[in-house]
């Protein structure tokens, strides 16, 4: 007879039900909740220290490579979006518009009232409004590069929501640079890709693959689009953050123009790119399990929580013993000492859900030995050991926890990619069979029988950086070809 199956923090299966997973592990570790307004959320205070460790690391690596941040305003005339066509229908179904400024009381209710002679575009993307200021403050080369970027809050009137993943209003970092020449411009284009890499697989320990989009599926109004598609735990793709090469397009559309070093007018080349809250939804479905949220330390709120297990005889002597292990920490780990009036095992199970890498549990037998016992989140192996080693160690254990983390995600990514694939029928058959995964085949490069991926409900996500080189044909039109693509479903 089988031992008993271990009961879980979550009430709901990853193999169960993916998507109920999903929000159960958001309520669960109180990252944010629904709003009122349909298709918003509120980011609770959990959630927001996740989102502020993104923000501080990411910040840090956009100014050390000389970019400044600015803000601008959050509505935009629409009759801007007409300069460039592209761009506009790209987003003409997403946008939300305000047509009026005051509201009166007609019948005891509060109506619209004064009519906006210009609508006004609530934020979907700032290409154009920053592009605005720039042909203000560009005039000469010498005034080149414009390296701004700004942290703020984006509106798309989504049709399905979901939270962190697809919603109404979001929260982003946009970046915006304007260049001398097209070389300068597809340099940042291409080292702001570089920086998402470094973020997303390195820092946050995702599985990604850095390519660039299909021209088809290009950010509108853009040359060239970089991303990166990684894989969450359900085989399906989530574009994790981008980098644009916009050519002149929205230079000419604005105005940005220069005198150039040889006395010509020229367009200024720019760029723009950005990540946002979406990436704590890919976190939640790379890593965590059917008992909540697992956190890479670099933007875990807390590495280490202690609870403290008080008895009306030992309580002083308890709480000064946490506090000693806290002061012994080295400063760089973040520690928190629990002190609520609620039990010892709501607390811990509360920090497993929440995605702490290190939970101790701190008693009188603590005390006594001078020793820490402590639970590691990821597998919930428990490890006592003493405070002196305990103090020496901690940050191998939280290097331990992320290395874990990150092969155990790889690991179980690598096993849902396809390599293998050679034909229509055969893709087909793999996303029957396997429901999910990515596929890494061969593509012309032509939008001929693009339909088709229609109609398995997949896409080409993008073309890989790196590059087999290998030849082949083409799994839709049979021709040789030896580029790469990711065929996907998407989250």
């Amino acid at each position: 007879m089988g031992m008993a199956e271990r009961k879980h923090a979550l009430n709901v299966k990853r193999s169960e039900d993916f998507s109920a997973w999903y929000q159960a592990v958001i309520q669960g570790a109180e990252l944010a909740e629904n709003a009122s307004v349909r298709g918003c959320m509120v980011i609770k205070p959990y959630g927001f220290a996740i989102w502020e460790r993104v923000q501080r690391l990411l910040d840090d690596k956009f100014k050390e490579l000389g970019h400044v941040n600015a803000y601008f305003p959050m509505f935009i005339p629409v009759d801007l979006f007409e300069k460039e066509a592209e761009h506009v229908a790209g987003f003409a179904k997403e946008m939300a518009i305000v047509t009026h400024h005051r509201l009166e009381q007609q019948n005891g209710k509060l109506v619209p009232a004064g009519e906006l002679e210009t609508p006004l575009a609530v934020r979907p993307t700032s290409e154009l409004i920053i592009g605005e200021s720039m042909a203000r403050w560009v005039k000469s080369y010498r005034d080149l590069p414009v390296l701004v970027n700004q942290w703020c809050n984006v509106v798309r009137w989504e049709m399905r929501t979901r939270m962190f993943l697809r919603t109404a209003e979001f929260l982003w970092q946009e970046g915006h640079t304007a260049h001398e020449t097209e070389a300068e411009a597809r340099a940042e284009a291409t080292q702001m890709h570089e920086v998402y890499r470094w973020f997303i697989l390195d820092v946050l320990k995702m599985f990604g693959i850095p390519g660039k989009k299909p021209d088809y599926d290009r950010f509108a109004g853009a040359v060239d689009t970089y991303t990166i598609e990684c894989m969450m735990q359900d085989g399906k793709a989530l574009q994790a953050a981008t980098s644009h090469y916009l050519g002149q397009n929205f230079a000419k559309a604005v105005g940005i123009e220069f005198q150039g070093r040889d006395g010509s007018l020229n367009y200024a080349h720019t760029t723009s790119w950005g990540i946002s809250t979406r990436i704590i939804g890919g976190l939640i479905m790379s890593h965590s399990d059917d008992d909540g949220l697992n956190l890479p330390s670099a933007v875990a709120p807390y590495h280490i929580i202690m609870i403290p297990m008080l008895k009306a005889d030992n309580s002083q002597a308890v709480l000064d013993y946490c506090n000693k292990i806290k002061a012994s920490l080295p400063r760089d780990v973040r520690a928190f000492l629990d002190t609520r009036e609620f039990s010892p095992q709501n607390k811990k199970w509360d920090y497993v859900r929440k995605g702490v890498p290190l939970i101790l549990e701190i008693g009188s037998n603590e005390v006594k030995s001078e020793s820490v016992y402590f639970t590691k989140r990821l597998f919930l192996e428990k490890q006592s050991m003493s405070l002196n080693e305990f103090a020496k160690s901690v940050e191998q254990l939280i290097a331990a926890h992320d290395e874990m983390l990150k092969t155990h995600c790889e690991e179980a990514c690598e096993k849902r990619i396809n390599r293998d694939v050679s034909s229509l029928y055969e893709m087909r058959d793999f996303f029957r069979s396997n429901q999910n995964g990515f596929v890494i085949a061969k593509w012309a490069g032509k939008n001929d029988k693009l339909e088709l991926l229609d109609d398995m409900s997949i896409s080409i996500r993008c073309i890989p950086s790196l590059q087999s080189g290998a030849p082949g044909r083409c799994v839709l039109t049979g021709e040789e070809a030896a580029t790469d693509a990711v065929f996907a479903k998407s989250d």
